[in-house]
């Protein structure tokens, strides 16, 4: 019998039909799955995957379980979990642990019990899971073979770690695969963010000033999104490179504290803290609408907004209104946590059918060969990537060239006169 915790087993039936409809929409991941149906690749293994459990994340899950895999799950997110989902994984035979809203006393309890079933490969999103097995549960972590993480926060813990020579298994840096962040971190992350703060709060986006906080892939998507839909869009950002490139990108590079004078909507994305705090509050307009879309609910600073407010109130889901003592007023969406995930749905299916692509053969790839890999961050090999790449190309119906032995050789051959 599975072990689980979550809020309503009953809620199974809706979970499931959310899962299948995903289902419907990732043949990159259904191909996979029928492979690993076939050689059952993790038979006797058990992975531990800690992700925002919805109906994507679900499905992976379930991907591995269909290669022979005992699959313990969390969810990486306290609002992003949805209960129905979560119950519907737990009847299907998985452990799970996980409920919409824990506290972080809650939240930690499930990651700690999904830890506790000793996982042979972990799947991780924001580095939680490798963190705890590196303090609190360093006796399991010398049963884990290595692992994979999802995102940009996750992946720089995990090479700090890897610097200051504590990391204790290998992990494959998924996200920083060629068909996550030009996709994934682009084009999932442009489109959803933009989808949970216009459902949110059923306002328009053209002609706002959008302020984004951070030019990586991320804030690359939001910022092209916001342009399209008619917003001007300032961007804030720490690198000079990517700086300029915002700027040839036709948008404005702006000190934050300038931004902050003429923003309509802010939204994080860097993966630091107090990247909008108190000084910014200070300056910005009545109504300003404030959220993050980077890992950690640090990125907006709440305390500052507690301490500079009279009080605040929930105005719509997932909207809360800070009343500031000068009068004005400033909006924070999803409690400052990821506002597509928190606020949304996440990134669409089509897009998750690559990320989780890649998670499902980087880790029968750490199985296969966890022998031979060190106690590093590793890349994920060039043969996955163009294999998710070619998967996706086929399910679209797009035919590419190859090339002709004689190009080969040319394109090979430093002397272009033999």
């Amino acid at each position: 019998m599975p072990d689980y915790i979550v809020r309503d087993i009953n809620l199974a039936p809706s979970g499931r039909l959310k899962i299948d409809w995903v289902r419907q929409h990732m043949p990159v991941l259904n191909a996979i799955r029928e492979e690993f149906e076939a050689t059952q690749p993790f038979q006797g293994i058990r992975v531990a995957v800690c992700i925002h459990l919805e109906a994507k994340t679900a499905y992976l899950a379930e991907v591995l379980k269909a290669g022979g895999a005992q699959v313990s799950i969390a969810g990486s997110n306290p609002l992003s979990t949805q209960d129905d989902v979560a119950a519907a994984l737990a009847v299907a035979g998985l452990n799970v642990y996980s409920w919409y809203n824990a506290t972080d006393e809650e939240y930690k309890d499930h990651l700690l019990n999904m830890i506790d079933d000793g996982p042979d490969i972990v799947i991780d999103d924001g580095g939680d899971v490798v963190q705890l097995l590196h303090t609190e549960r360093t006796d399991l972590a010398e049963k884990v073979l290595g692992g994979c993480e999802e995102t940009t926060t996750g992946v720089l813990r995990l090479r700090a770690l890897e610097r200051q020579g504590g990391l204790k298994f290998p992990m494959i840096a998924v996200n920083d695969a060629y068909c996550k962040y030009l996709f994934d971190n682009r084009y999932g992350t442009g489109e959803s963010v933009w989808s949970g703060i216009m459902r949110t709060t059923n306002l328009i986006c053209a002609g706002k000033t959008v302020v984004v906080a951070g030019y990586g892939w991320c804030g690359k998507g939001i910022a092209m999104r916001a342009k399209g839909m008619g917003a001007k869009v300032i961007v804030t950002e720490v690198d000079p490179v990517k700086a300029i490139e915002a700027y040839m990108d036709g948008f404005h590079p702006m000190h934050s504290l300038e931004a902050a004078k003429l923003g309509d909507i802010f939204i994080t994305v860097t993966g630091c803290k107090d990247v909008f705090s108190g000084k910014h509050y200070q300056v910005m307009k009545d109504g300003a609408i404030l959220c993050n879309a980077g890992h950690f609910d640090v990125e907006v600073n709440k305390p500052d907004l507690e301490a500079m407010s009279t009080g605040h109130r929930t105005v719509r889901k997932d909207i809360v209104e800070y009343a500031l003592k000068d009068g004005r007023k400033l909006y924070l969406l999803a409690e400052g946590r990821l506002v597509n995930l928190a606020a949304g749905d996440g990134h669409p299916a089509e897009i998750m059918d690559m990320s989780f692509a890649l998670q499902a053969l980087s880790a029968r790839y750490v199985l296969e060969k966890s022998k031979e890999l060190g106690k590093k961050v590793y890349v994920v090999p060039k043969e996955i990537d163009d294999r998710v790449a070619t998967l996706k190309l086929k399910s679209l119906g797009v035919a590419m060239d190859v090339l002709t032995p004689e190009q080969e050789a040319y394109i090979n051959n430093w002397n272009h006169n033999t």
